[in-house]
């Protein structure tokens, strides 16, 4: 891995939910599915969870492959394993067998959390329940330190094979100083969220800092737009992170009002559609829509207080330096340091130094900046399409096409061609039994260069995208 700095700034995470918690014994803090625990239950219980991994001769920077269930024992076993110094690995409850044991071989994990047997597996395996039971305590907790690891957790590999991003303490907690700086998080907050736990989204800018805030937090297991706006109002809820797919579920429904009644609505993950955030406007609630990825957290967002301009993320973070182009100057790839920037690769010193130089992280994210500074992503730089000599960006072909009728999604992409080089091939989605091809190209005659509209159409069933929505082009091509 790339060496870091030690980096003993920031109040470790499991330190700020302690403080919390034992100031405020009796407020509700984490509620799921409408099962609520107290402060006070939770520095309990967690400690039951810390004092449990010691007992099975779990020490500091041992990793344990957590099964990232949003149930209460679960999430427990999260907290617990964070505040016990070992480093948490979550992985999708979803996963398949081979994945599951490529991630405990990779890791050489000491314990694995989860339901689930694998055949051969030589790792000790406990269910949440098994952590959770009342400890006898008197073990003394052992010292974190900001440079230590806190959690490892493998990329979606959506240009290869996935790999465990190592973000440290200081990592963690930086990200919540500049959240709480950025977006006015006040132990008032109570936060709506069905985002799934094995991704930063939803462990580390949700979860995790909604606790360290000293505010609350309510999970839902399952997503359901209905019962989640429901739930903004029925839980007195402040704010709510989500991603497009889940927004796009939400606008179709009558009762979308409700999510004015926030004070905060964010959008991240996957690109929002200049479409969806004026439905949202339109009801009474401004998407705040930001910008981060697993090796950085968040880097980028709109503003709290000023315009949140559609389709841009806005401005650098608070502690975030970054590289980016003029205004007007066309795109560049962005490339950020800050406290947030992860540690490397796990065991992956040559990808480690591909992407990170000196502090510095190449994101491989393609940017460019409007006149007011505000940023926006343009799209991979591994996705560029270069056909006959021309620069196409799917993403701003994918936005004209999903925009014509009868088009309910699309996903563009580059594929070899001996007269272009690359020539520019949609997958779409129809609202119908078929699609007008001719009708389709006229229309996008007058709104993309020639260069720039599809030579192929493919009619498919669905797109493939990741639990968080965010579209899959490698498996495509």
């Amino acid at each position: 891995m790339a060496s870091v700095t030690p980096n003993e700034s920031y109040e470790l995470v499991g330190q700020r939910w302690e403080e919390s918690w034992s100031s405020h014994p009796g407020r509700p803090c984490l509620g799921i599915d409408g099962e609520w625990l107290s402060a006070g239950e939770l520095l309990e219980r967690t400690s039951w969870v810390r004092d449990n991994l010691a007992a099975r001769g779990i020490v500091r920077g041992d990793r344990v492959v957590w099964e990232a269930a949003t149930t209460l024992d679960a999430v427990l076993v999260a907290l617990g394993v964070v505040r016990s110094g070992a480093v948490l690995v979550p992985v999708n409850v979803r996963q398949s067998d081979l994945e599951r044991t490529t991630v405990i071989a990779d890791v050489a994990a000491s314990l694995v959390v989860g339901d689930r047997n694998l055949d051969g597996a030589s790792t000790p395996v406990a269910t949440a329940a098994d952590l959770c039971v009342p400890s006898t305590g008197g073990i003394v907790p052992q010292r974190v330190h900001g440079d230590d690891p806190a959690l490892i957790i493998f990329t979606s590999g959506t240009t290869g094979s996935p790999k465990g991003a190592v973000l440290t303490h200081a990592n963690v907690a930086s990200q919540i100083d500049a959240l709480e700086e950025a977006w006015g998080w006040t132990p008032d907050d109570r936060l709506l969220s069905a985002l799934p736990l094995f991704h930063v989204h939803g462990l580390v800018v949700a979860l995790f800092s909604a606790l360290a805030t000293g505010g609350s937090i309510s999970l839902m297991a399952r997503f359901d737009a209905t019962s989640f706006l429901a739930a903004m109002v029925g839980d007195d809820a402040t704010m709510s992170f989500c991603v497009p797919t889940m927004l796009h579920r939400m606008a179709s429904q009558p009762s979308l009002e409700a999510a004015a009644s926030l004070r905060l609505l964010v959008s991240g993950s996957a690109p929002l559609s200049v479409e969806l955030f004026g439905a949202f406007r339109d009801a009474g609630a401004t998407i705040l829509e930001r910008y981060g990825m697993t090796e950085s957290l968040l880097t980028f967002s709109n503003p709290l207080d000023g315009e949140r301009r559609a389709g841009t993320v806005g401005f650098p973070l608070p502690g975030v330096a970054a590289r980016l182009p003029e205004p007007g100057d066309g795109d560049a790839e962005l490339v950020v340091a800050g406290p947030g920037v992860f540690a490397g690769y796990w065991n992956r010193p040559e990808a480690t130094a591909e992407v990170l130089v000196d502090g510095w992280l190449s994101t491989g994210d393609l940017v460019r900046r409007d006149d007011d500074g505000y940023t926006m992503i343009c799209g991979r730089s591994k996705e560029l399409i270069i056909s006959g000599g021309f620069n196409v960006y799917p993403t701003e072909v994918e936005d004209v096409v999903r925009s014509q009728p009868g088009i309910i999604d699309v996903a563009v992409v580059g594929v070899p061609s001996p007269e272009w080089g690359e020539e520019v091939v949609a997958f779409v989605v129809v609202d119908g039994p078929s699609l007008d091809e001719s009708m389709l190209r006229s229309r996008l005659d007058g709104l993309l260069s020639p260069y720039k509209i599809p030579r192929r159409f493919v009619v498919v069933d669905t797109l493939p995208r990741n639990d968080l929505g965010k579209l899959q082009r490698h498996l495509l091509r």
